[in-house]
């Protein structure tokens, strides 16, 4: 079949224009394409950042992120009385004050009234406490004034004599650290004798203890102090008085190791934070992770103002910058922050956790976060107070206590706290 010159002329034609046509499809096709991803894009950025449409007015509507976190995890979480969901969550709220409530069946309930801010993420970690924690005892023949080291790793305590247990009469030092399931340090006898009325002090490091007024009658010590290394025992027969001298050449060693540890730790603060703290305050103590610092004020002082640049998402709680004398405070050195969380006369220190502080009192134990806020009751009942120490993983505290009962010694407990 033969084709006419006019139909070859019609399908070159048809052929040259649809070639010529396509490069603009294929542009208009990539174009198409970049425009859709670059909205897809857009609307997840704006996601990201907490917007959220309104249906109503077909806006982006700013808001902010708050992703909260718990330990147990899957506690249900209340913003402003309303149940919302379970911890792991991200939630997308409007910029306002929020009163953000978390709670577990047979724990505390968290508690706190957060501040959320527009394209801003904040960031919840809430710890729950037992509601009935459980007791166990650690010893067994009677305690005597625990006293914890500077490093809250150890606690020294003396066993009374008893005609039963006359050979764990003596000072004893005990670890406070957690090991793995299956291993254990038992607590070490680093002197015998009776030592019920005696007072012993841990060295900065926690490697020697200064023994005072212990009653060692086969001894003539006109100081009656004592200078015993932990990692060894030493009868009370093999001990040796210090003389002033030597009682004056120990105490300057250890001021001097613990000015050194402090100076250490001051010298990575800004000036300005650091000379108000070496002039007005007293009773320093950082943190476990050196990021929050707890101290006395001893004179009124004012902290400027943007020591540090401020961090999205820092903390939202009321702060103190005005410090008065007397006031215990917490500053937090990563995000420029300072918050009162006491008075001088309230004992008060750290959980490995750094995120919480102890506070015992008579007949109770409070745990309250860093800014002052969340405190919790998380023991109420006898206990020798004030002796209350931490476990190295924050879950169990070590307490003295004879259980009410006014005929039995006092021994130690741990107190679970997870």
């Amino acid at each position: 079949m033969e084709l006419s010159s006019c139909q070859i002329d019609e399908d070159f034609r048809w052929w040259y224009n649809t070639d010529k046509a396509m490069p603009k499809v294929r542009i208009l096709v990539f174009l198409s394409t970049i425009l859709v991803v670059a909205l897809l894009g857009l609307v997840a950025s704006f996601y990201a950042r907490g917007y959220k449409f309104d249906t109503k007015t077909f806006k982006f509507t700013p808001n902010g992120i708050l992703v909260v976190n718990s330990e147990p995890n899957g506690s249900q979480i209340y913003i402003d009385g309303v149940l919302k969901t379970a911890t792991s969550a991200t939630i997308s709220l409007a910029p306002g004050t929020y009163n953000i409530e978390i709670k577990k069946n047979g724990f505390l309930t968290w508690s706190k009234t957060m501040v959320i801010k527009k394209e801003v993420v904040t960031e919840i970690d809430a710890s729950l406490f037992p509601a009935a924690p459980s007791l166990s005892a650690v010893t067994f023949s009677g305690v005597l004034n625990p006293v914890s080291a500077a490093d809250s790793t150890r606690v020294a305590y003396a066993v009374a004599s008893t005609e039963k247990d006359i050979d764990k009469e003596g000072l004893w030092v005990s670890e406070i650290v957690t090991l793995p399931i299956g291993f254990s340090r038992e607590p070490k006898r680093i002197t015998d004798g009776d030592l019920s009325a005696a007072t012993w002090k841990w060295s900065p490091d926690a490697k020697e203890i200064l023994l005072t007024q212990a009653t060692l009658k086969k001894l003539d010590s006109p100081t009656d102090k004592f200078l015993l290394d932990v990692s060894e025992f030493k009868s009370k027969s093999e001990l040796k008085a210090q003389t002033v001298l030597e009682l004056a050449q120990i105490e300057k060693r250890w001021a001097e190791l613990e000015q050194k540890q402090l100076d250490a730790q001051l010298s990575n603060l800004p000036n300005e934070l650091g000379d108000i703290l070496t002039t007005k305050a007293t009773d320093i103590v950082f943190s476990p992770d050196e990021n929050k610092i707890l101290y006395t004020a001893t004179d009124s002082a004012s902290i400027p103002e943007g020591i540090v640049k401020e961090l999205p998402g820092a903390s939202s709680q009321k702060q103190a910058r005005d410090i008065g004398k007397g006031k215990k405070y917490v500053y937090d050195t990563k995000e420029d922050r300072n918050f009162e969380v006491a008075t001088k006369d309230e004992i008060t220190y750290w959980l490995p956790t750094s995120k919480h502080l102890i506070l015992p009192q008579k007949d109770k134990l409070i745990i309250e976060e860093y800014d002052g806020t969340n405190k919790q009751i998380v023991y109420s009942g006898s206990y020798i107070y004030p002796h209350a120490y931490p476990y190295t993983n924050s879950a169990k505290l070590l307490i003295l206590t004879n259980l009410g009962s006014t005929d039995s010694l006092s021994n130690l407990y741990t107190l679970n706290l997870k």
